[in-house]
């Protein structure tokens, strides 16, 4: 790694940025370190895996590790991609703050708008699920409206830590992700032990027929959904302490942790619920079917049920253990979803491209409590469906409509409609970020640390990595909008009133 000069954070980059607003109250605290950063990250990443595995499955079948390894050399790009900008502008943005300093702000504008949908799906989906896995203390919590009222409780008592204090919340976090790391590295070494068998994978798959070429694209498409969440990091950055050395550090403590683990998990899933061919000659696994034939909402209760405990008690607690893993990691994938809204948000009103009283920072506190508390609003209200229809917003919405298969997806597939359109904003701004960077490091920019991997052409700096990262994602968010028609229609919706909102405002 090499080091620069330093580029002060805001500062107008060579295109004539317009700095931030000025703030009566001052900026946010730097009060993070590597374990806060880590640990919020880790929670956003980690719980993707609760319902990816069972997605990227029904797809991928036999090939679902691989889709998973592909994906996630893709993710250490993005990493890089990440690591390189955050550190070149430690303010909060992610995403939108390398466009601002790359492009302009109309660019900038389009790439948070496209952040502030992902962070609201990841706060609501997140919290939704919480009361789902706690389910096996409580069997209310696992159906309407409990499960949404439970969502809603989530989302307030997160909302109101956020607000008290990000250092508090971040002692919170990190001693929870701590805890679900080392459930989950137990649950791949027990798996690996107990369950793995190299022959049974070899087995699950016929090449071009189990999965087709395409089903595997498709399915390498969405295991993509299982990394997103590392931009939480960057979200973050204005908040931390010598972010120069702390945001490289815990990306790369986020990437070993995540890629570790994503790896693993699907050899020992496939091993212990393989691949079969049903007397209709479709080939499926247990992983990617619905219930009651299968554990495609909670892949990882299937992995625990397939372990054959030797005496009967244990296998509840095993589950139960397993359901708190779950809402543990879920929790502080909604914490994530609030930071990463706010910290957005409250971005975007520092450059005047939203009101800038989500600015506003709280008067002893000095955290972005306006912000915090509009968009966990809007996050409770995306449950309200649930209320009354139970199981996902989606499908509530669906059935208040009077649609049983909107755009041909059917009901069985719900998990496929949220986890793309989470993708979908996602990938639209891990592909803005890599060209930014690109952008910024052909063009000659100071930057005070440099990923690996660049080379250098005719004098000018190439990032290899935001190449490489920016086919994987661009590449991915182009399949999901050929391939989810009503995901395109929700997504471009959301996209379409951007521009309404910035000329208005």
């Amino acid at each position: 790694m090499s080091h620069g000069p330093t580029t002060p954070a805001g500062a107008g980059g060579a295109n004539g940025v317009a700095g931030p607003a000025s703030d009566d109250h001052g900026g946010l605290e730097r009060v993070l370190g590597v374990p806060a950063l880590f640990s919020a990250a880790y929670g956003n990443v980690g719980s993707s895996i609760y319902y990816a595995l069972g997605l990227v499955s029904g797809f991928a079948l036999g090939l679902t590790p691989v889709a998973f390894l592909i994906s996630g050399i893709i993710f250490v790009m993005t990493a890089l991609t990440y690591a390189e900008g955050t550190t070149s502008f430690p303010e909060a943005g992610g995403a939108s703050s390398f466009a601002r300093h790359a492009f302009n702000e109309v660019v900038s504008f389009v790439t948070a708008w496209a952040q502030l949908l992902t962070f609201v799906i990841t706060m609501s989906i997140s919290a939704f699920f919480v009361p789902h896995y706690l389910g096996v203390f409580w069997d209310p919590l696992r159906t309407s409206p409990m499960d949404a009222v439970g969502a809603i409780v989530v989302i307030g008592l997160l909302a109101a830590l956020n607000i008290y204090g990000v250092q508090e919340t971040a002692a919170v976090t990190v001693a929870l992700a701590l805890a679900d790391f080392g459930t989950q590295v137990l649950l791949a070494l027990l798996g690996m032990l107990v369950l793995f068998d190299p022959h049974v994978l070899i087995s699950n798959v016929t090449l071009g027929v189990a999965p087709t070429w395409s089903d595997f694209v498709l399915g390498i498409t969405l295991s993509m959904i299982a990394y997103t969440g590392i931009e939480t990091i960057s979200n973050m950055a204005e908040e931390t302490r010598d972010p120069i050395r702390s945001v490289p550090r815990a990306i790369g403590l986020v990437v070993a942790a995540v890629l570790s683990l994503y790896i693993v998990l699907p050899l020992v899933a496939l091993s212990a619920l393989p691949v079969t061919r049903g007397a209709n000659g479709e080939y499926t696994t247990q992983l990617g079917l619905p219930e009651p034939n299968g554990f495609a909402g909670d892949p990882f209760i299937g992995l625990v049920q397939a372990f054959h405990l030797p005496a009967d008690w244990m296998l509840p607690v095993l589950e139960g253990y397993v359901g708190v893993l779950a809402a543990v990691i879920l929790f502080i994938a909604t914490n994530a979803g609030i930071i990463g809204v706010s910290r957005v948000s409250y971005s975007m009103a520092q450059y005047r491209q939203m009101p800038s009283i989500l600015r506003r920072l709280h008067s002893t506190r000095k955290t972005p409590y306006v912000s915090i508390t509009v968009f966990s609003l809007v996050g409770c209200v995306l449950l309200l469906p649930a209320l009354f229809y139970g199981v996902t917003s989606i499908k509530g919405v669906q059935h208040a409509l009077g649609i049983s298969k909107p755009f041909g997806i059917s009901g069985a597939k719900q998990n496929e409609v949220l986890g793309s359109l989470y993708a979908f904003g996602a990938m639209l701004s891990f592909s803005i970020a890599h060209v930014a960077v690109f952008w910024m490091r052909f063009r000659g920019d100071e930057r005070p640390w440099t990923a690996p991997g660049g080379i250098t052409i005719r004098g000018r700096s190439i990032a290899t990595f935001s190449v490489i990262g920016f086919l994987g994602t661009g590449g991915a968010w182009a399949v999901q909008v050929a391939t989810h028609p009503l995901e395109r229609a929700i997504g471009f919706g959301w996209m379409l009133t951007g521009p309404v909102v910035y000329v208005l405002y």
